[in-house]
Parts: structure tokens; sequence; C-alpha cells
């Protein structure tokens, strides 16, 4: 930590700093306190999704196991294109799901299980609730890592810059009070001078005046 200057200059510089300081910290508290809520928020989302597609590859997987016959899905199914937006959570771009578009290959009814139609579409609804999670996840992270960096500013403004700013004014106020009192002391003790090297000039003016007489 640089040494700080004494001087009334110095005391303005800290004073405007602290200031700034006491300025600022509410309002990254109050995006600590969002981002906090976000992710719970988020948290929730990803767990229900992950609910959601538990439910789904069970419900598949009952029926699934009554054919012996394994199934090649990708010569049904594949995805096309996965579509994301972006968007917005206490100034934090995040990426967002836009939805998920699937190349399918319609079946033949004759060779194929009568099943297969219906497969297919539980296996999207599978894929996009997995795609949908993983963005939400990508979400959590990066909303995580802002936490991060946030609450090192919370901790850096609450437990340094203020009262590293309020020690120095606390310095400098001393330092310039004693200045001060010192001057004051200085000024009494030259009057006092002054004052004596008057009186002993008056008293030897006056001792003259009665020799002469």
């Amino acid at each position: 930590m640089a040494k700080v200057k004494l001087t009334k200059n110095a005391l303005k510089a800290e004073r405007d700093a602290l200031k700034r300081f006491q300025r600022y910290l509410p309002t990254l508290l109050l995006k600590k306190q969002q981002l906090q809520m976000e992710m719970r928020t988020l948290q929730e989302r990803v767990m229900a999704k992950r609910d959601e597609e538990d439910k789904l590859r069970k419900s598949m997987s009952s029926w699934i196991s009554l054919y012996a016959e394994p199934i090649d899905w990708s010569k049904y199914l594949s995805v096309k294109e996965v579509r994301q937006g972006e968007g917005n959570i206490a100034g934090v771009r995040i990426p967002t799901f836009d939805g998920v578009d699937f190349n399918v290959t319609i079946p033949d009814f004759f060779t194929t299980p009568v099943w297969l139609d219906d497969g297919i579409r539980s296996l999207q609804g599978l894929i996009s609730l997995r795609l949908e999670r993983r963005v939400l996840e990508k979400q959590y992270e990066l909303l995580s890592m802002e936490l991060r960096t946030t609450s090192q500013r919370v901790n850096l403004f609450e437990k340094v810059k203020i009262p590293e700013a309020k020690d120095n004014i606390r310095k400098i106020n001393i330092f310039l009070g004693d200045q001060q009192t010192s001057g004051v002391a200085r000024s009494k003790l030259a009057k006092g001078k002054s004052t004596a090297r008057a009186a002993a000039q008056d008293a030897a003016a006056a001792q003259n005046k009665g020799v002469a007489a």
C-alpha cells in the first residue's frame, strides 16, 4: 500500500474516494443478491428438466424393452439445428434455448415395429429436454462466474477500500490537526516574545529618561 500524503489535497482525494466506494457498494450488493436469486431459480429449472428426462426415459424403456430387436435410432432421427438466442441477467450475457430442429426419416410401417413412430416422437422430446437443460446449465455457469467476481469486488470495497480510505482520512486529520495546534503554539510563542521584547524596550527607554533627568 502506497504511503498516504498528509496534505489537504490528499484529504480531499481520500474523502472523494470514500464517497465513490460507499455509493458503488450498494449497487454491487444488489447485483450479488440478484445473481444469487437467479442462480437458485436456474438450479430449480435444471432439476425439473432432469426429472422430466428421467420420466420420459423410463416411459420409453418400459415399452421398448418388450422388443428384443435393438433399434438404430440414427437411421430415423438426427439433430439438424439447435436454435439459440441471447439474453441478459443482471448484466450478464447468456445463451437462451429457442428450440431444436430435427432430420426425421419416416419409418416403413410394414418392416418396423408399430411403436417406432411414437418412439421417434418421444426421442425428439428427450433430446430437446437434454439440450435445453445444457443451455440452462451454461447460464448457471456464467452467472456463477459473475457472482464470484462480484463477491470479490464486494469484499474488496467492504474489507479493504472503505476501511483504508477511512483510516487515511483519520491519519491526515490527526496530522493536519497537530500542524494547526503547533502553528497556534508557535504563533503565541512568537507573540509572547514580541510582547516581552517591546516591554523590555519600553522599560529601557523609561530608565534612560530617568537617568537623563
